[in-house]
């Protein structure tokens, strides 16, 4: 029998209500569960009856640190995707209906052989594992979400890179026809396609993950359908979604951002409550859902997991 050890970022299962229970109506009622839920948690059971969270099979995570985690409607409905559009609330309706079928990835750069492969090829490949993470946007917001996906190592090493390679870009699909925003061409929101990267002891990270799902169910378009990243230590921007290009290279990638304003944001994008943002504090954060602000945790959280990979580095000038 094999025993798996627990790593500090999991969490115990028995805080994450399941599924099947709390989205299935019948069974809800039948077991009388209503009167133990507040009036939102019912509400949100009913609206979501028709919702298949069964699609995924994963590796449970458990929780060690108890963390609560935000509710379906929650992660679902507050959204950062410029390609859809900018107004957070209004992402969710926009990118209803988003078509992935036939989703295709590049994999090129400094690897032995590029390939050019399915997404649904892809993930075959892989074990898949709940990981349930903090998520800590720049601006100022924070929620915990189940994320389901496969290991960013466990993708480098089947890509196999040479010696050369230093870092790993990725970018998110440009198609006009998905994306109204990418229509705008000059009177775009940002450049497009969005790019992001790491270093590679960064993408080499245990916490590093792919994603392909949350709650168990696949990725819903408005959260990065059907692929995207997931760094929990760095604010969210950095989570690239949609992802249809991987590269490897020796090059420090320009990230998106970065290229938009390098006075407000860097290529690392660690959490860190030290360093405010030119327009406004990192010391603390609004979990989606609560009113008071709480601490910001330094590198979100994950301080004894990938502190070592900056040892030696001035953070406030390696933002």
């Amino acid at each position: 029998m094999k025993y798996l050890k627990k790593q500090p970022w999991e969490i115990d299962e028995n805080q994450v209500t399941p599924e099947n229970l709390f989205l299935n109506r019948r069974n809800f009622l039948k077991l009388g569960a209503a009167g133990l839920l507040s009036s939102a948690s019912v509400i949100e059971a009913l609206a979501n009856t028709d919702l298949n969270f069964n699609d995924l099979k994963f590796i449970k995570d458990n929780n060690p640190n108890n963390l609560k985690l935000n509710t379906f409607e929650q992660i679902t409905s507050h959204n950062n995707f410029y390609e859809f559009t900018t107004n957070q609330a209004k992402v969710k309706d926009v990118a209803k209906g988003m078509n992935t079928k036939n989703w295709m990835i590049e994999i090129d750069g400094l690897v032995e052989k590029p390939i050019f492969i399915s997404f649904d090829d892809l993930v075959k490949k892989f074990d898949i594992y709940e990981r349930i993470y903090r998520f800590r946007c720049v601006e100022g917001w924070s929620m915990v979400v189940p994320w389901n996906g496969f290991l960013l190592k466990d993708l480098i090493k089947y890509c196999k890179p040479l010696s050369s390679a230093k870092y790993v870009e990725f970018e998110t699909l440009f198609d006009e026809d998905i994306f109204p925003d990418q229509k705008s061409r000059f009177l775009a929101a940002i450049k497009y396609p969005y790019v992001e990267g790491l270093r590679m002891d960064e993408a080499m990270n245990d916490l590093s993950m792919m994603a392909i799902g949350l709650y168990g169910k696949n990725m819903p378009p408005q959260n990065g359908a059907p692929i995207r990243l997931i760094v929990p230590w760095k604010y969210g921007f950095k989570s690239i979604k949609s992802i249809s290009k991987i590269t490897f290279t020796d090059k420090q990638p320009l990230n998106t951002w970065q290229e938009q304003n390098p006075r407000e944001y860097g290529f690392y994008a660690n959490v860190n409550p030290e360093v405010d943002h030119p327009r406004w504090s990192q010391a603390k954060e609004r979990v989606l859902g609560s009113f008071l602000k709480q601490k910001t945790l330094m590198f979100n959280g994950y301080e004894n997991e990938v502190a070592h990979l900056y040892k030696g580095m001035d953070l406030r000038k390696y933002f």
